[in-house]
């Protein structure tokens, strides 16, 4: 049994025991989140219905903060000396996913 769920913004394909890495959340480590499911599929049984999908729950573990990788910004203009060099790291959050009820 597998769930496509709504994670940070993207669309991601779950299992439960599966380790994501979705964007920042504000719950600390070992407490539970809920994921929104968009597609259920248990053996050949496919589930889109939005009614259906409402009953389903998809439930993970926040395993701990982490960031991204780090992305190089650099600015430069010809002949006149201008430099400008600039790093960034996003937040991110690593999840485990415990369970899917349906």
């Amino acid at each position: 049994m597998y769930a496509i769920v709504r994670a940070g913004g993207r669309q991601e394909k779950v299992s439960v025991g599966d380790v994501l890495i979705i964007d920042k959340v504000t719950d600390k480590p070992g407490e539970t989140i809920e994921l929104q499911p968009l597609l259920l599929v248990d053996g050949a049984t496919v589930t889109t219905d939005a009614d259906k999908l409402a009953k389903v729950k998809v439930t993970a573990q926040v395993v701990k903060a982490t960031k991204g990788p780090k992305i190089t910004i650099l600015k430069y203009k010809n002949k006149t000396g201008y430099r400008k060099r600039q790093g960034h790291r996003q937040p991110t959050t690593q999840i485990k996913v415990t369970a899917i009820e349906a």
